[in-house]
């Protein structure tokens, strides 16, 4: 029987990986590219996301009060983790990290409802020399926060896991276990 990580690993090969020519955000080239969005946006890939995320918190004993990271890698993941976490447990706050401070309003650039000092964990879609992660962090800690842990969905095996090392870093899946029976 077909676990829900062997799933996942498959709707990930099926609608978010692709061959091509690809410029990756740190200006990389690349024959292949991660569209995660193409899995974390279909009911099954949101479901099971946040149900992997769920266990690796678990099975970590990670201490959280919340889930989030940088927009728009992060939106499609932490909002269905947020939800299951109600049911699942243990309960999770969401929040998004604006790319930079909003020039209205109330000028927040982490968006939620997160109390002071909460210990939170920092996700991202796709992590290749964790730029984008960072960036959430550094905000996340700007605003006074803890990071619990910092897990992504795909790690492309490309040097970002070694810039994570000051906190505990889960990939759900790297680029090797992804390529598994797929010619890269």
């Amino acid at each position: 029987m077909q676990t829900d990580r062997d799933r996942l690993r498959d709707l990930l090969k099926e609608h978010s990986l692709m061959f091509g020519e690809f410029v990756l955000v740190s200006g990389k080239k690349s024959n292949f590219y991660f569209d995660s969005k193409k899995t974390t946006m279909i009911p099954e890939g949101a479901y099971l996301v946040s149900r992997e995320i769920l266990r690796v918190i678990r099975e970590e004993g990670i201490e959280a009060d919340a889930i989030g990271g940088m927009t728009l890698g992060a939106d499609p993941i932490v909002c269905p983790v947020a939800a299951l976490s109600h049911l699942e447990g243990p309960p999770l706050r969401a929040f998004i990290v604006r790319k930079e401070a909003k020039g209205h309003g109330t000028g927040r650039q982490i968006e939620g409802n997160l109390k002071p000092g909460s210990r939170v964990v920092v996700v991202d879609d796709v992590v290749t020399t964790a730029g984008s992660t960072l960036k959430a962090i550094d905000a996340v800690l700007e605003a006074g926060f803890t990071i619990a842990a910092v897990i992504s969905l795909v790690d492309r095996e490309e040097g970002g896991t070694e810039k994570l090392t000051r906190w505990p870093y889960f990939p759900l899946y790297r680029r090797s276990e992804i390529f598994t029976s797929v010619a890269p």
